[in-house]
């Protein structure tokens, strides 16, 4: 319950990827590892470094000795939800509402009738960055039934015209991000641009008659993201250089400069192996020696949806944490990367679960398959269980992620 209690922590100080990683590289950075400025020469020393992009950060901890290859545990920082339009401030009939697109793949129905805030980063025209987290101003109302009467026939949600949150009533000149910056400290002036996302405010809840669930927006991923960051801290010098990357924007297809599909880790592990003195051949044999485990959280068996599962493969909550397989490798779990989880969960004592779909519901994806297309590495996917995966009340197990953390770690050390 310790591991619970931080994970709550984590995720109530991440209400957005920037947030996220701020959280992390401030915990990092507690536990005596430097940051890496990009425009720097980089640091080659033994011990822990990390470098922050945006919403993405990456740690990695050199040994005092030759290095043997990576071991890489790959998340992200992202959830889906709603990101805040440049003009935001719009209304109608007397409302004042916060024009908002839809990001990644957000379950509509659990936003209805839920306050939540704004969070990410302003930037300002002097270039510098201001984080900014708002109290509950906004809410997407439901319609009454009363107006609908076919309204639990079938929830059907028009992306631009039933999703805009109201903040405000009767206050036409009120405008959304002059509150914004009041909230944060500067001149709506000076603000040149905006990356804010809608932000539940509700707290993260343990319950059952033993306490045996979390309910938490955000579990998808800040779950994985919390157990890497807790492995790597907890994880003995090695003889591997040990890395742990958080990606942003797996939800919307990792394509950017602080995605998956994007440069970052490839830049960092190359900086690192440069300042090493291995290049060229010998960078080549740090990656083939490297192995990458990608943490993302998968699905439970839902009791009242079994059929949509594979009949002979049905994970519960508080069961282990999950191998990914997909034969279309939308996981990148293969067999040779199923050993290496299979090493790590046995060293740590727990259980391992396996999830496969059913063949007739298509099949997600996560970093993985990116990460192993850009290095050429052996890489698996893993997560804990949930149910209302993209929901804004996501549903774990309180031991699912403490024996996380535990394979993690034993991986980093060497299993």
């Amino acid at each position: 319950m310790d591991t619970i209690a931080d994970l709550i922590s984590f995720v109530e100080a991440s209400p957005s990827s920037y947030h996220a990683a701020a959280e992390v590289a401030l915990r990092l950075s507690a536990a005596g590892y430097i940051e890496q400025r990009e425009d720097a020469p980089w640091d080659a020393s033994p011990g822990g470094h990390f470098v922050v992009r945006d919403g993405a950060v990456v740690a990695w901890r050199v040994p005092a000795g030759e290095a043997s290859g990576f071991r890489i545990v790959g998340a992200h920082t992202d959830s889906p939800g709603f990101k805040l339009k440049p003009r935001p401030t719009t209304g109608n009939a007397g409302w004042q509402q916060a024009g908002m697109e839809v990001y990644g793949g957000p379950l509509f129905n659990s936003w209805l009738d839920r306050e939540f805030g704004l969070a990410g980063r302003l930037v300002l025209r002097d270039g510098r960055v201001a984080l900014v987290s708002t109290p509950a101003w906004l809410r997407i109302p439901q319609l009454a039934p009363h107006l609908d009467r076919s309204v639990n026939d079938g929830l059907r949600l028009d992306k631009q015209a039933h999703l805009m949150p109201v903040f405000s009533v009767g206050s036409p000149g009120l405008e959304l991000m002059s509150l914004v910056a009041k909230v944060a400290g500067v001149s709506v002036d000076d603000i040149a641009g905006h990356d804010l996302y809608a932000a539940v405010v509700e707290r993260p809840e343990v319950f059952g008659p033993d306490g045996e669930f979390l309910a938490s927006g955000r579990l998808d991923n800040l779950s994985s993201v919390h157990a890497g960051l807790l492995a790597i801290l907890a994880s003995p010098d090695a003889s591997t250089v040990n890395v742990l990357a958080c990606f942003d924007h797996e939800e919307v297809g990792s394509g950017s400069r602080s995605g998956a599909a994007g440069p970052l880790l490839e830049q960092v592990l190359l900086r690192i192996a440069e300042s090493l003195g291995r290049t060229g051949d010998a960078y080549q044999r740090l990656l083939a020696a490297s192995s990458c485990i990608s943490a993302d959280a998968g699905h439970a068996v839902h009791p009242n949806y079994a059929g949509l599962h594979d009949p002979d493969h049905r994970p519960l909550l508080n069961a282990g944490p999950l191998l990914k397989i997909n034969a279309n490798l939308r996981y990148t779990t293969d067999a040779a990367s199923s050993a290496v989880w299979a090493r790590a969960c046995q060293a740590a004592g727990v259980a391992m679960q396996y999830f496969v779909s059913n063949n007739a519901v298509p099949c997600g994806s996560t970093i993985g398959p990116m990460t192993a297309e850009r290095l050429g590495i052996v890489t698996c996917d893993v997560g804990i269980p949930l149910l209302s995966m993209h929901s804004t009340r996501e549903l774990a197990g309180t031991r699912d992620p403490g024996w996380f953390v535990g394979a993690l770690t034993a991986y980093y050390a060497g299993a």
